[in-house]
């Protein structure tokens, strides 16, 4: 039975793939944050302009 600790990675060792997942999906929730953003102002401005 592996503990959780056996499952981390060596000390000194570096995994790109780990390190460009992680840069991908920072990248997504920026496009999706920035998305809906822009969604919100649009619904306002639609608001704005029927007052």
């Amino acid at each position: 039975m592996k503990t959780r600790l056996s499952r981390h990675r060596p000390a000194g060792r570096f995994h790109f793939s780990h390190f460009i997942q992680e840069l991908t999906m920072a990248d997504l929730a920026f496009v999706v944050t920035t998305v809906a953003v822009f969604a919100l102002v649009a619904l306002i401005a639609r608001g704005v302009t029927k007052l």
